[in-house]
């Protein structure tokens, strides 16, 4: 668990865990989440088209909440979210029967996301903080501290604002490409805009934790270990 003293006078040390111990810790998240789903998806939509790819992407998707439910372990806001949003399109899409509309409940859930994202900011409980949980357990103590949730408040506005811009560009290639085109050129753009916002967020929560007289250091053996544990 990421921790640091309340006192936040010089001297104090953030040690978090080295970025391989969190790309490591965070992978399965992603990978059940994310990549798995549009991976199914994609494979199936070339070997047996559209109709299929939908079924099997809700299946996929389905079999990881289950697997996580009945073993117990804590779902992901990732998986939650990416399983019941996949659920509204998939069964949207094989009533119309239309491709481009399996496209466009993301996208316009993206705008909405957006719109959450800054009122969750503009209330002072911001939903980034709710994801960064997912990926790297946080001390209750260390998220009470004003510095960090104005991090988190700002970092929400940053994150809505991409989310915008790539709806926008998303839109653009889904109109302007072919579906087996469209599926590779969004997941390239969605995947760089997304690294790009997660370099900004570590950058500026490094930045905040030093302006509030905390050193951060990367690392260590006792949060790693703690890390693995949340795991």
């Amino acid at each position: 668990m990421v921790t640091v003293s309340e006192s936040g006078d010089d001297g104090s040390v953030l040690q978090l865990p080295a970025p391989r111990a969190a790309l490591l810790h965070s992978i399965p998240t992603v990978l059940e989440g994310v990549v798995a789903p549009a991976a199914v998806f994609y494979v199936v939509l070339l070997l047996g088209g559209f109709r299929a790819a939908l079924v099997a992407a809700f299946i996929c998707s389905m079999a990881a909440l289950t697997r996580r439910v009945v073993r117990r372990d804590r779902v992901s806001t990732v998986l939650a979210v990416g399983a019941v949003l996949l659920a509204l399109r998939t069964g949207f899409s094989l009533i119309t029967e239309s491709p481009t509309l399996y496209f466009v409940p993301p996208m316009a859930s993206s705008v909405v996301a957006s719109i959450v994202l800054v009122g969750s900011a503009i209330v002072r409980r911001p939903l980034t903080q709710r994801f960064a949980e997912d990926f790297c357990p946080w001390d209750p103590r260390l998220l009470r501290r004003p510095r960090v949730q104005q991090f988190f408040v700002r970092i929400s506005v940053m994150w809505a604002a991409v989310m915008l811009v790539n709806t926008g560009l998303v839109l653009w290639l889904l109109l302007s490409t072919s579906l087996k085109s469209f599926v590779l050129e969004r997941t390239a753009i969605t995947w760089g805009s997304t690294i790009g916002a997660i370099a900004c967020s570590i950058f500026g929560f490094t930045y905040t934790m030093r302006r509030d007289g905390i050193a951060v250091r990367w690392g260590g053996r006792r949060v790693e270990e703690q890390l693995a544990e949340a795991a």
